[in-house]
């Protein structure tokens, strides 16, 4: 590191002001304070809190908490190649076969999005913020294991350029950039994001006989009797029990990168209530609404989705995920104590609503969140307001 020190060093004149390369200072800077804390100190005779935490730990924290799901992930996408062909692969080759579709998702994802912070950073010179260091490694995790890598790219351009750099950088987003970029391929290139591309096949693969690569939430979406028993029935003859509720909960299914999993998402969870990255209010109060909505629905019936066990609402498509990745974005979520559990709350309500009553588009939590981001600062406005009121009401007693 001392090597990489003295090299930064000796350019460093040259991007310095008066320097030839003066304009391209903030692209310096940025891979400075990427590699080595910055020695710059607060100044003025103001009172100052200071934390051990700045917002670059901040990122590294939330990325370490999504290992698991990467890890699982890769893993899962090799299995459910191996399971489509009728074969038995060894571990390694499975994370081989998933490290070779993960690892140029996410160097398009950097590759694409920091080249267009870059950019930005120097036209209106300021300093590349470390934002950026999540939502790239959030979109590829978001993303089926079959997708183009031209349209990765195109999805994280528009995220970043309409959802974020439109509205002024970092911290000044409405609405969660990973998942713009999913939204933006989900209307944009609907069959590039549907069908069987949950299971990396590759061209001119033959599958097994009666092999399905739908998820569980297009399954039970399309059920006409019994949805419990159409998850026992599907995979009949190439992976039977695939949707058993052990599966379900562990990710071993088709599906999105890193959504599949929620006991690696709950793992992922632990790690940013622990650090208080994340806000358990938030994970817990979305998995309690979804749960709650699951239930009532239960009671109303009328169709097989409706009748569906709730607690299969919490294991299925990307809520895990979606709660503890997404929800609790700090920028686009509420604020306040209480509107964070209003706010998770009815992110779980809406995602189940969504599911169930929409058949074009059986998956909720990201329209859900989407949704409650743009709301996100209304709730806090009434909770700030009720508690102004209840101090007025205490004072003129």
């Amino acid at each position: 590191m001392k090597f990489l020190r003295n090299q930064l060093d000796k350019v460093k004149h040259n991007f310095e002001k008066g320097g030839k390369l003066e304009k391209y200072y903030y692209a310096y800077e940025a891979f400075e304070t990427f590699l080595f804390a910055p020695n710059t100190t607060t100044h003025g005779k103001g009172v100052h809190v200071r934390d051990a935490i700045d917002l670059k730990r901040l990122m590294m924290t939330v990325i370490l908490a999504m290992v698991p799901c990467l890890l699982f992930g890769t893993w899962n996408i090799g299995h459910q190649h191996f399971l489509a062909l009728g074969q038995t692969g060894t571990f390694g080759e499975k994370i081989l076969l998933g490290l070779g579709q993960v690892v140029p998702l996410i160097i398009v994802s950097y590759g694409v999005g920091l080249g267009i912070e870059f950019v930005f950073a120097i036209m209106r010179k300021h300093p590349v913020n470390e934002g950026y260091l999540v939502t790239g490694m959030l979109i590829p995790l978001v993303m089926p294991p079959d997708i183009p890598l031209w349209q990765v790219a195109v999805a994280t351009a528009f995220a970043v350029v309409i959802g974020k750099e439109a509205f002024g950088g970092t911290g000044m987003n409405v609405v969660n950039i990973a998942l713009t970029a999913r939204a933006f391929l989900y209307f944009a290139y609907p069959s590039q994001i549907s069908g069987e591309v949950w299971t990396l096949l590759g061209e001119g693969v033959k599958t097994v006989q009666g092999y399905s690569g739908a998820t569980p939430l297009a399954v039970a979406a399309a059920s006409t009797g019994n949805v419990m028993n159409d998850f026992a029935q599907f995979g009949s003859g190439w992976a039977e029990g695939i949707y058993s509720l052990n599966n379900l909960f562990l990710g071993i299914r088709p599906g999105s990168v890193g959504e599949t999993s929620t006991l690696m998402c709950l793992v992922g969870a632990a790690i940013l209530i622990i650090t208080g990255v994340g806000s358990g209010r938030i994970i817990v109060s979305v998995f309690a609404g979804a749960y709650a909505m699951g239930l009532l629905l239960n009671v109303i019936g009328g169709n097989p989705f409706m009748e569906m066990p709730a607690h299969y609402h919490l294991v299925i498509g990307g809520l895990a995920f979606g709660a503890v990745f997404m929800a609790t974005d700090p920028v686009t979520a509420t604020h306040t104590g209480t509107g964070k559990w209003i706010y998770g709350f009815l992110i779980g309500v809406f995602t189940v609503l969504i599911r169930v009553f929409n058949p074009a588009y059986p998956e909720g939590i990201m329209l859900a969140i989407l949704l409650m981001n743009v709301f996100a600062p209304l709730i806090d406005y009434f909770v700030l307001n009720a508690n102004k009121n209840r101090r007025l009401k205490r004072a003129t007693v």
